[in-house]
């Protein structure tokens, strides 16, 4: 559980409610990293200004699975499981299962299991990236734009990740989310921790 109190939804003013009722809006509650994001309401917004500025002109599907490449190469499951539920929206449960299993052999096409390695890279081992990494993108026929949105997509989840690690946010299951697909994102998690 984090050290930082946050405000409760009951104590909620400003752009903290405004925040906190987006969560609502979109989830049906208030998600606890939410709400420790929200300690600095300003902040929040700011990221949240910028995501939308890299995600603007990308495809959703690219989106989320650089997002849950990069989740699982920092060891976040909070990540893991919001953005598993977020994926559903483009991605169907049966391939999404497969992805969280091992993304490499869930039948993807070379493109994505190359962008879904380069964010995976970006966030285990930033530092030995080299020039090679984002020739091996171009390769794949994604642009400079493309290439950029997607280490921009990734470090953007660094940020976030590794910030609700940091603070010791609590775990938060989403509701809708199968107790099947929840168990493949978080085991991938601990294949990865072992």
């Amino acid at each position: 559980m984090t050290v930082l109190r946050t405000t409760p939804e009951s104590e909620a003013t400003g752009l903290t409610a405004k925040i906190y009722d987006d969560d609502v809006q979109s989830l049906g509650y208030v998600t606890t990293h939410t709400k420790t994001m929200a300690v600095n309401p300003e902040a929040y917004e700011a990221f949240e200004a910028l995501l939308g500025t890299i995600t603007a002109d990308m495809d959703l599907r690219r989106y989320e699975l650089v997002t849950l490449a990069a989740a699982a190469a920092i060891g976040s499951t909070h990540c893991r499981l919001a953005h598993g539920r977020k994926a559903l929206k483009t991605i169907p449960e049966a391939e999404l299962l497969l992805i969280a299993r091992d993304f490499r052999n869930a039948g993807l096409p070379p493109a994505e299991v190359a962008m879904m390695e380069y964010a995976e890279k970006l966030s285990s081992n930033a530092a030995e990236m080299t020039k090679a990494d984002g020739l091996r993108l171009r390769e794949h026929g994604f642009s400079d734009k493309e290439i950029m949105d997607i280490t921009l997509a990734a470090a953007a989840r660094n940020y976030l990740s590794r910030s609700v690690l940091a603070l010791g946010v609590e775990l938060d299951r989403p509701p809708t989310l199968s107790s099947e697909l929840q168990d493949a994102l978080l085991a991938s998690m601990e294949t990865r921790r072992a």
